[in-house]
């Protein structure tokens, strides 16, 4: 599952990894701020300890009728794979059984489909704010060995086999296992850039592409326990670079100006985290695990909080594109969760995998609004 670390507020670069970090290492969990009325029908509010809910039209969520309702479509099938799987969900189970006869390239039957079974809610914010912050993450994609060569160089590591038994809490910082070698055999394969390798930690999870043509999938497997730092506010602290250069693609380009500074700057964190391989029989461009158990969808996935709604549920999100006022207006799946996401109209948006959805997430810090869709 996809793993993100606390919101510390200084740049775009600190929001985005940390809103990263933390969904990641969430272990799937019901909601306990969700409220559902038991009686099969939509009452005209719900409610949470953290966020409001009022029913509304159709009409009143922008841009509804012109999102391609058969790219949301698979992401709210593999929504349904885990719903079914719940007890007492006898209203997800009804209108997922209702989701078999709709037929998949039909955007306009799709449609009709969530507004003949679902009920659209406004969501507000406990502060009665109708809205919030909109971040972005996504998987990263790299070449790589699993064993050592000249051009792959930086270790990624599984979780060591030590710390299974007796793990210590805290454990040693990132700079004390780089340079004490404990870590000296736990190798789970090797990449080019120590930069990139970070930012795979950074989301907790990520593929890596041998030269056979294998795709080696890494999962989030633990951490050090210790607090994370923002390295960008370190390089900011130093004047290193400004807040505009304070993105992932900015600090991307210090490190290249800078190699001799670079583990400098990544000790700056102490936290380290720890990955495990992935079945190999899981197809290339499946996305990754998030914490609903299903495979995030591009562009359709979102994190949420927990305590504002239930996870598995269909979400219609308004916003913009990164550093644009273009608008992002389309139906997207609560698959994911993370302790930075905390808020009723909160989300991090899963952008996909490799260079270019990393581009589109580095750059993601956006006002929106969120409309929660339930069943009646």
């Amino acid at each position: 599952m996809i793993s993100k670390v606390k919101l510390f507020q200084t740049s775009v670069f600190a929001i985005v990894l940390a809103s990263l970090l933390v969904a990641c290492s969430t272990p799937p969990t019901r909601s306990t701020g969700y409220r559902s009325s038991g009686s099969g029908t939509a009452p005209s509010t719900y409610s949470s300890s953290i966020a409001s809910f009022s029913a509304v039209s159709w009409q009143a969520l922008p841009g509804w009728q012109e999102d391609d309702m058969a790219l949301a479509w698979p992401a709210w099938l593999k929504s349904c794979e885990a719903l079914r799987r719940r007890s007492g969900e006898t209203n997800w189970r009804q209108v997922c059984s209702q989701a078999t006869s709709v037929s998949s390239s039909d955007s306009q039957a799709i449609r009709r489909y969530f507004e003949n079974y679902f009920q659209a809610y406004e969501i507000r914010n406990s502060s009665g704010s109708d809205t919030g912050l909109i971040t972005g993450y996504y998987e990263p994609v790299m070449n790589g060995s699993q064993t050592r060569t000249g051009m792959y160089s930086v270790p990624l590591y599984a979780y060591p086999n030590a710390w299974k038994k007796s793990k210590p809490n805290p454990g040693p910082s990132r700079a004390e296992l780089m340079s004490s070698g404990m870590l000296k055999g736990s190798e789970i394969a090797w990449v080019q850039d120590p930069v990139a390798a970070v930012f795979m930690q950074i989301q907790g999870s990520g593929k890596i592409r041998l030269d056979d043509g294998r795709v080696l999938r890494l999962g989030y497997a633990g951490t050090n326990d210790q607090p994370f730092k923002s390295f960008a506010q370190w390089l900011l602290d130093r004047k290193e670079i400004t807040r505009s250069e304070a993105t992932m693609q900015g600090i991307s380009q210090w490190a290249k100006r800078n190699p001799g500074r670079v583990n400098e700057m990544l000790n700056a964190n102490p936290r380290f985290v720890f990955f495990k391989e992935l079945p190999g029989n899981v197809e290339a461009d499946l996305g990754p695990n998030g914490a609903l158990g299903v495979p995030l969808t591009s562009e359709r996935s979102v994190a949420i909080d927990l305590q504002a709604m239930p996870l598995g549920a269909p979400v219609f999100l308004a916003t913009t594109k990164p550093l644009s006022s273009q608008p992002l207006q389309k139906l997207v799946m609560a698959q994911d969760t993370g302790k930075a996401i905390v808020g009723g109209v909160r989300a991090d948006y899963y952008w996909g995998s490799g260079e270019a959805a990393g581009e589109m997430a580095g750059r993601m810090k956006q006002n929106g609004k969120m409309w929660l869709l339930l069943p009646r």
